[in-house]
């Protein structure tokens, strides 16, 4: 696992030569905040990581229950048995499993919500709406790539813990934008009309770090993101 720290933060990636997945550990006065949980396999090296950093995980927030995002969480919530889960309201019940739509929202293409569910036994201990506060970040409603998909805006930093809403490696995009050299989050991406509307909500927000669950950090990466989101 590569450890990586910028401005109040620390990005930890598995596997970033090949397939990268990045979660992040923000720091707080009480401890860290973890950005995602990974992959189940990604959970050991997480605990070393923070122990590494020197502070505990006091708080686990999700940007979205795909695997790759969510999949780790059992492990850890077995480890940190206090640690507090958090994610949207509307991905609550994605992360148990439960992959039914809502009255009003588009249909899945195919008939199915795409990609691979963490389906946890773990329940989250609070679900957040647009806006809400947690520590130094506020929640930032993210709908598209999932239902219920958000990001975390960390002001003291600027930086944007934006899940899959954007991806960095193999070109970047908002989700929904096919890559070819990494076609992945496309693939999984729900919505891509309303993954289109959160890519240019978050560029609207004064964002010096774009932090994607899969690429490098982005320094002042506003420009580089309308330029994504005009190319749809």
């Amino acid at each position: 696992m590569r450890v990586r720290r910028f401005d109040g933060f620390w990005q930890v990636t598995w596997l970033p030569r090949g397939f990268p997945i990045s979660v992040y550990l923000v720091e707080e006065p009480d401890g860290l905040t973890l950005i995602d949980a990974g992959l189940p396999v990604m959970a050991t090296g997480l605990l070393r990581a923070a122990g590494r950093i020197g502070h505990p995980i006091r708080r686990i927030a999700l940007t979205h229950s795909h695997l790759d995002h969510a999949g780790g969480l059992d492990r850890l919530k077995d480890t940190l048995p206090d640690v507090v889960v958090v994610c949207s309201e509307r991905e609550a019940p994605l992360v148990a499993g439960d992959l039914s739509l809502r009255a009003g929202e588009p249909p899945a293409v195919g008939g199915v919500l795409p990609g691979r569910w963490a389906a946890a036994r773990t329940s989250p201990d609070r679900a957040l709406i647009d806006g809400d506060e947690l520590g130094s970040l506020t929640a930032i409603a993210t709908p598209g790539h999932t239902p219920g998909h958000m990001a975390y805006f960390h002001e003291p930093s600027g930086a944007v813990f934006a899940g899959d809403a954007f991806q960095v490696r193999g070109g970047l995009a908002v989700a929904g934008q096919h890559r070819p050299l990494f076609p992945f989050v496309a693939r999984a991406t729900w919505n891509t009309a309303l993954a289109l509307a959160s890519g240019r909500h978050l560029a609207s927000l004064p964002v010096r770090y774009l932090a994607t669950a899969h690429g490098e950090v982005l320094a002042d990466p506003v420009p580089a993101m309308l330029d994504a989101i005009g190319a749809d």
